[in-house]
């Protein structure tokens, strides 16, 4: 598994984050294939289709956020960064607590934090953080 400091210098994994992907789309597309259809084109295609994208684990006892590499066959934790206390758990409150260990997206605040920390690409927030 990669560290913060590995996942910077690996251009091509930073290039293909998904900063709009969330744990519940994945299940969907993922998962449960058939069910993406009636929201248009956001559904996996074929087999070799794949997403890469950052989640956080509100039973963590330290805040990280992990990196995912999912596709038809299952999921992979890639990388993991330490992240400041206030911004893991304003995300994940945000997304709502729920009893027992949950998988959340990050927040906007933090996508921001972890774009800037591992130098990712430009991007335009209106889209991609709803």
């Amino acid at each position: 598994m990669m560290n913060l400091e590995q996942l910077k210098k690996n251009r091509q994994v930073v290039n293909e984050i998904d900063w709009s992907m969330t744990p519940e789309k994945a299940v969907e597309m993922y998962l449960e294939w058939g069910t993406g259809w009636v929201r248009g084109n956001d559904f996996v295609a074929s087999a070799n289709d794949e997403s890469v994208y950052f989640v956080i684990y509100d039973w963590e006892k330290k805040p990280l956020a992990t990196l995912i590499h999912r596709t038809v066959e299952g999921a992979e934790e890639i990388a993991q960064v330490p992240v400041p206390e206030g911004l893991f758990e304003a995300s994940w409150k945000e997304d709502g607590t729920r009893p027992g260990g949950t998988v959340h997206p990050p927040n906007f605040d933090l996508k921001k934090w972890l774009c800037e920390q591992i130098n990712g690409p430009p991007l335009d927030w209106s889209v991609t953080v709803s």
